[in-house]
């Protein structure tokens, strides 16, 4: 009986197996040409491995990473999604000024991953800086930008990669303006026209896209009398006429600028990729949840019709931004830096998108295999009547831990001055890995096991990223399930 009892388990969990394997070989479907961005710049990331498998079970097809760290590229081996690895700004000078240099990276991070020993990653692009025209930058990467595309490309060609890999760099939108806000009046800055000629130059002639980062968010953020619905897809703003064109909202506006600017340039059917677009759920008053459902929800279905802008009607490839909350980026350009994320900074799931396109209310497939930190809490000690010392032990907080849902418009803007303490002595304490040592300010905190969140304002447990993470049980082989199967009967 009990050899029979062992039978039936091993039976039915073959089953259950084979049913996640099946689930996994299927996956979901997603709009063509939908990639999406991962980075990486957290004090907890996830692991890699968890990303790949839920970038598959939410069928999503492309990726752009900012760097081309091993980890993370290896674990995308063998799974077919499309990849672009990124080389930094700060890198931009030595591979500008060594081929060499050029060779070694290559052979490191592109021909290492194409022949590799568990599977091969399927990189397509190289992104050679991240928006290294960007007004903000002052010139600074101006000079060893193209160079660098140069050196990585003869590298590439010389490994006999050219025909698969390409070379681009990444775009900020502000490359291209117009006086009187009409896509007819744009063009490229003036200040940087003749990099950008260079920079066209050997993309038309090495077949590359041109890499662009648009973001109708940043719109609305930088000036408080642009219309609002003119950031959305829906066609609730009315619409802007430009001579025979009308549109309907900021993201064609914005593209069929940057299509004359290429016209103006000399290269009229240059193919475009959107790099990123996204809309952030946290750190201001436009930057929630209701809002990316909204906006995503359009910019989805337009993909799925193919729509493009009035210009470049059809389809178009875009990369969303991004994968998850990123709470050590830097928040110069606004609080709402670190809550790009369409999923948590743990994988969960921020709100329903429909990655088919199709608009229906489904919830994305969160991450799965997350292991957490104990559920504590660190929060202002309630027997502390001594509330001078808080704005200082706040601010020291909060100078090494997230605090952008604090503040006006954010998640957590409701909040009275403990808990607003509370809040950051929290975050403090899960960036340390909830250390005794960093729950103390000088004896104005303790730990606690009840969850202090209130309302829309969530007080995290930070993830563990320190143990080794088991692949998650669906990914499991043929070979793997006939084992555990073997196992349990027999044993």
């Amino acid at each position: 009986m009990a050899l029979m009892e062992f039978c039936m388990w091993g039976f039915y969990l073959i089953l259950v197996l084979a049913q996640y394997q099946f689930e996994d070989a299927q996956g979901a479907e997603s709009v063509p040409g939908l990639g999406i961005n991962w980075g990486a710049l957290a004090s907890h990331p996830l692991n890699p491995n968890i990303v790949v498998n839920m970038l598959k079970d939410n069928g999503i097809k492309k990726v752009k990473l900012f760097d081309a760290d091993p980890w993370t590229v290896g674990a995308l081996a063998g799974t077919d999604i499309e990849v672009m690895v990124g080389i930094p700004n700060d890198q931009l000078s030595k591979f500008a000024a060594s081929s060499h240099t050029a060779d070694d990276w290559v052979k490191a991070n592109i021909t290492k991953h194409l022949h590799g020993r568990h599977g091969v990653v399927n990189i397509r692009y190289v992104s050679v800086g991240n928006e290294p025209f960007m007004k903000a930058y002052n010139g600074a990467y101006v000079e060893s930008t193209f160079p660098a595309m140069q050196n990585i490309h003869r590298a590439i060609d010389k490994a006999g990669l050219a025909d698969t890999v390409k070379v681009t760099t990444a775009l900020n939108a502000d490359v291209y303006e117009s006086p009187s806000n009409n896509p007819s009046d744009g063009d490229f800055r003036s200040d940087i026209r003749d990099a950008m000629q260079q920079v066209l130059s050997f993309l038309h002639e090495t077949n590359s896209p041109f890499l662009v980062n648009i973001y109708p968010f940043l719109s609305l953020y930088q000036n408080d009398n642009f219309p609002v619905e003119f950031a959305f897809f829906d066609g609730q703003g009315g619409t802007v006429q430009d001579k025979d064109v009308q549109y309907s909202n900021a993201f064609d506006a914005n593209l069929d600028t940057l299509v004359w600017s290429l016209r103006k340039a000399g290269y009229p059917n240059m193919r475009i990729v959107v790099g990123e677009i996204g809309w952030p759920t946290d750190g201001d008053k436009n930057a929630n949840k209701k809002n990316a459902k909204r906006f995503f929800q359009g910019l989805l279905k337009k993909m799925a019709k193919k729509q493009g802008s009035p210009l470049r009607p059809g389809a178009l490839e875009m990369y969303l931004f991004s994968v998850s909350d990123e709470n050590m980026k830097s928040i110069e350009p606004g609080k709402f830096e670190r809550h790009w994320g369409i999923f948590g900074y743990d994988g969960s799931v921020k709100f329903p998108i429909d990655f088919s396109g199709e608009g229906q209310e489904k919830w994305p497939v969160a991450a799965k295999g997350v292991v957490y930190q104990d559920r504590i809490w660190c929060i202002l000690n309630p027997d502390n009547k001594n509330l001078s010392l808080l704005p200082s032990a706040m601010d020291y907080a909060c100078a090494a831990a997230d605090c952008t849902s604090l503040g006006f418009g954010c998640s957590c803007d409701n909040l009275d001055l403990a808990t607003n303490a509370s809040y950051a002595f929290n975050q403090y304490f899960q960036t340390r890995d909830q250390s005794v040592q960093a729950c103390n300010f000088n004896g104005l905190a303790t730990i606690v096991k009840q969850d202090p969140s209130r309302g829309t304002c969530i007080f995290p447990i930070e993830i563990d990223s320190s143990r080794h993470m088991l692949r998650p049980i669906h990914t499991l082989g043929t070979l793997s399930i006939a084992f555990v199967f073997f196992f349990i009967t027999f044993t």
